[in-house]
């Protein structure tokens, strides 16, 4: 918990922030939270400066006042606070000789509070001399295009980069092969100095290093010690069966590198999927719109429905009326445990030209015709 106590502890008011009192229940901060967010969303105030501010301001607060632990320990350190210790204050030392009362102070690190309440929120002791993490490096997003068929088998495309990646001579070291980066002489490896603030000390990246915690003495010759260099990339995505429109694949590490070692980014794959001419979709389930005869409608038939793997035949009874939908199980996008279903809705096919033939034998069914279909409507 130490390692989570923030500087701005001291000096920021969350519980004014949400506008609640100190002894608010979890959920009277809750409801703080949702109406001031959805008040000065920056949506909703465009064209407000401030608005992302004071968004941030909030979201700020409600991290540490909606998490319980976080909160505990945000009330011990203003408690402290209040009474004398934080930043710009010192904390008594032992007595020592022209210090006023017989007290004098000793310098407190911000950045090292662990030290300062390592026995109240369970801190593990200073932090100084630890080497910091290694800064991760940027993610990536690009976009590929897959046929329908693809999408719903299943596919390994290629996809190229262009831009920085590990340097391929030092492997991301940025040091020369056959020599590797040693400790910064200045900060011992901490990536950080300290800076004496009148009764207190600040700590900062190491001006030798950048907050890297080591030095390069040879650089690589082809990436000049940075650890990258630009160039373009070829990688092979599996896109997995049943992948659908607007889904986004992360490849791990395959980002731009990070500095100065640091472990590299992700790359995201956005899959736009092709319209198909025959079927769409729906979830898993695969639609289909399939036209059928008048008589097959009304005296019943036996059917070949398309699939994307292979025909089958569906039984459509008599008297189906057009936009009646039937399930073919087990023929629609691989899922969990399964297939989705497809989904056909029979539309009954009007021919635009009929010969003389069927013209007269279509006059006689009418004359024949018991009942009007508008029955219903109350005409004839």
């Amino acid at each position: 918990m130490a390692d989570e106590v923030r500087r701005e502890w001291f000096d920021k008011d969350y519980y004014a922030v949400l506008g609640v009192p100190k002894n608010a229940s979890a959920a009277e901060v809750k409801k703080a939270y949702r109406t001031l967010a959805q008040q000065h969303h920056p949506d909703a105030k465009q064209g407000d400066p401030d608005a992302e501010n004071r968004f941030k301001e909030i979201s700020a607060a409600y991290d540490v006042l909606g998490d319980a632990e976080k909160r505990k320990a945000y009330d011990q350190v203003r408690d402290m606070s209040a009474s004398g210790f934080g930043p710009g204050f010192g904390r008594p030392g032992p007595a020592g000789a022209g210090w006023p009362g017989g007290v004098r102070y000793e310098q407190v690190n911000v950045d090292d509070l662990g030290d300062l309440f390592g026995g109240l929120f369970g801190g593990t002791g200073r932090r100084s001399g630890r080497r910091p993490a290694a800064q991760r490096g940027a993610d990536l997003e690009t976009s590929v295009s897959i046929s329908f068929e693809d999408a719903v088998a299943g596919t390994t495309v290629p996809i190229k980069i262009d831009g920085p990646a590990v340097c391929a001579r030092c492997h991301g070291s940025g040091a020369e092969p056959g020599t590797e980066p040693i400790t910064c002489p200045q900060c011992g490896g901490s990536g950080e100095i300290a800076e004496n603030q009148g009764f207190f000390s600040m700590s900062r990246p190491c001006p030798r290093c950048g907050g890297a915690g080591r030095v390069v003495e040879s650089p690589c010759t082809k990436c000049g010690g940075s650890g990258a260099e630009r160039r373009t990339r070829t990688l092979h995505v599996k896109i997995p069966a049943g992948v659908r429109n607007g889904a986004r694949i992360r490849l791990a590490g395959k980002g731009e590198p990070g500095p100065a070692g640091g472990r590299p980014g992700d790359l995201f794959v956005k899959v736009a999927v092709e319209s198909h001419p025959v079927f769409g979709r729906k979830g898993d389930d695969l639609t289909l719109d399939l036209p059928i005869s008048y008589t097959e409608a009304t005296l019943g038939a036996n059917v070949e429905v398309p699939t994307l793997n292979g025909p089958v035949t569906l039984k459509v009874p008599a008297g189906t009326p057009s936009g009646k939908t039937f399930r073919v199980k087990g023929r629609g996008a691989p899922k969990k445990g399964g297939r989705g279903d497809l989904l056909a809705k029979v539309q009954v096919d009007v021919p635009e030209k009929v010969s003389r033939e069927e013209k007269e034998l279509l006059r006689q069914l009418h004359e024949a015709s018991k009942e009007s279909p508008r029955k219903r409507l109350g005409v004839r």
